[in-house]
């Protein structure tokens, strides 16, 4: 056991680990500065909803291996059977295990340039290979990827809406494939609560049905603003699901964000003022932009992808200035791009005045 990376799989040797937003904390102290803000991870800037606290208790014991509180109340929100509901440690942790579930290293995962970073993470990973099809106005070209399918194609990746383009494929052209495509189609609705807003969005839980090969990727991590609790959730054919919940890890999701997730979805209120500071802060920053000069991505998550040229130069510039954005130049190749999560005005505007400066 000389080389003990030698032991690793090809893919895993060959992996780029995910890269986070920084942390405030590691900002302020590597830069001596304080207040910063954080507007790099796609966060809810409303922070912890007060009215479901009450629900941090009985942590001395494991949790519900099953999750069925929480299953029984998506089931009961979005109208499915329990049995067609998979819990993950985020959503992430879902696309992983429908890929670890229906790939092996002989088959073929789809999945669109400029796409949700772990795509390509899951599929290395597995040893599988990676088909990558070009972007289409930033977003998706559904009919590029139809065309990769192949005889070992197993899977298709669909952000809708993406991240970190904010790009979205409308109801008829997602519908359209859905009839026609023979492999398994994962479309990741992380973004839902923000996107339903716009009539043209369409909600695929409404086809899942009709489509045993659908999957369908929900989080509690942005519009619920319980990132940190990391609990997601996918519906599918119960056949699917079953098959899932076999690579599924006993106790995946903890006893706090099983019991917070649970009450987070009878708290209307606290959604409804998080996706309206969010419409707010979407027309706040692409006002200013439009002011600036600076060209956009029309997003329908709670981002925007900004062109300034050089986004690597930029981003460090603004740390100096005590703001976090995300560069998405490497793994999602928009190097003249940033990032930035529609935070509260104030940060909006600390953010913008930033902006200004460094530019």
């Amino acid at each position: 056991m000389s080389n003990i990376f030698e032991l690793a799989t090809p893919g895993v040797q060959g992996l780029q680990p995910y890269q986070p937003g920084k942390p405030i904390e590691e900002l302020e102290r590597e830069y001596g500065i304080k207040n910063a803000i954080k507007l790099a991870s796609n966060e809810n800037p409303l922070g912890i909803n007060p009215a479901v606290v009450h629900s941090l208790q009985d942590i001395n014991r494991y949790p519900d291996g099953n999750g069925f509180v929480l299953k029984k109340a998506l089931a009961h929100k979005h109208g499915v059977n329990m049995d067609m509901i998979t819990l993950g440690n985020g959503s992430n942790d879902i696309l992983e295990l429908i890929a670890r579930a229906f790939v092996s290293s002989t088959h073929s995962i789809i999945f669109s340039e400029h796409a949700f970073a772990v795509y390509p993470i899951v599929t290395q990973a597995i040893g599988a290979t990676a088909i990558v099809t070009p972007a289409k106005n930033w977003g998706h070209d559904l009919n590029a990827m139809k065309a990769a399918i192949n005889d070992n194609t197993r899977l298709i990746f669909i952000a809708n809406p993406n991240n970190p383009t904010g790009t979205w494929v409308d109801k008829a052209t997602l519908k359209e494939f859905l009839e026609t495509v023979p492999v398994l189609v994962v479309v990741d609705e992380a973004y839902f609560e923000y996107a339903i807003e716009n009539p043209d969005y369409p909600n695929s839980l409404n086809w899942i049905t009709d489509y045993p090969n659908l999957i369908v990727t929900r989080t509690f991590s942005k519009a619920y603003g319980l990132a940190g609790l990391r609990v997601g959730y996918s519906i599918s054919h119960p056949d699917v699901a079953n098959i899932l919940n076999r690579v599924r890890q006993p106790f995946n999701v903890n006893s706090i964000a099983l019991a917070v997730a649970t009450a987070s979805l009878n708290e209307t209120e606290y959604l409804s003022k998080s996706i309206a500071l969010n419409r707010a802060g979407l027309q706040q920053l692409m006002t200013a932009f439009e002011k600036m000069g600076l060209s956009y991505i029309p997003s329908l998550g709670n981002f925007l992808a900004v062109d300034v040229n050089d986004g690597a130069k930029i981003y460090e510039a603004l740390l100096r200035e005590g703001v976090i954005v995300r560069p998405i130049g490497g793994g999602y190749g928009m190097p003249r791009h940033l990032r930035v999560t529609v935070g509260l005005p104030s940060e909006n505007d600390a953010f913008l005045q930033a902006l200004r400066k460094v530019l």
